[in-house]
């Protein structure tokens, strides 16, 4: 067993929001170019997608740019790139009940590539969406916790949408 999956945490991170809006146009977030890159990546970052093929089996390609002066100078500061592809799939899709978003871990340095899950569950009550976010956890509890921190932040992206 390698270094890295002897330090990968188990623990799944789960993040709720609620929002008042219509589930079509929460789904609609996820699944299309527009939706996706209007809100998709942390504070100082921006995703630019190359392709989302939403359906079972479908590609997901996209950049993740860091798109503020501070976060540019940090990435720079870290020696990290200002901007780096994702690659991803729809590993299962439920219209506007539950998504699977399978991506290829590839980009950090001096660890392996893996997988790592974006489980999404969506209901509706009245006018309000219910969005469970379960997130696999990363290869070690550090860098899970920077997931969830990052995760988080983009999420309120959404959040002063439907404020």
């Amino acid at each position: 067993m390698s270094k890295d999956s002897e330090s990968r945490s188990e623990a799944k991170v789960v993040i709720e929001r609620t929002y008042r809006a219509r589930i079509e146009d929460v789904w609609d977030l996820w699944t299309t170019k527009a939706g996706f890159e209007s809100w998709w990546g942390p504070q100082g970052f921006r995703a630019e997608v190359q392709e989302i093929d939403a359906r079972e089996g479908g590609a997901l390609r996209y950049d993740m740019i860091a798109d503020t002066p501070e976060m540019i100078a940090a990435m720079k500061q870290m020696g990290q790139p200002t901007s780096h592809p994702t690659s991803a799939r729809f590993t299962e899709m439920k219209p506007r009940e539950r998504l699977v978003i399978t991506n290829v871990i590839d980009f950090i340095p001096n660890v392996a590539t893996y997988e790592s899950n974006i489980v999404v569950d969506f209901s509706s009550a009245g006018d309000r969406v219910r969005m469970v976010v379960t997130l696999d956890a990363m290869h070690s509890d550090e860098v899970t916790k920077m997931q969830k921190e990052g995760f988080t932040s983009q999420l309120t992206k959404l959040d002063a949408r439907f404020a």
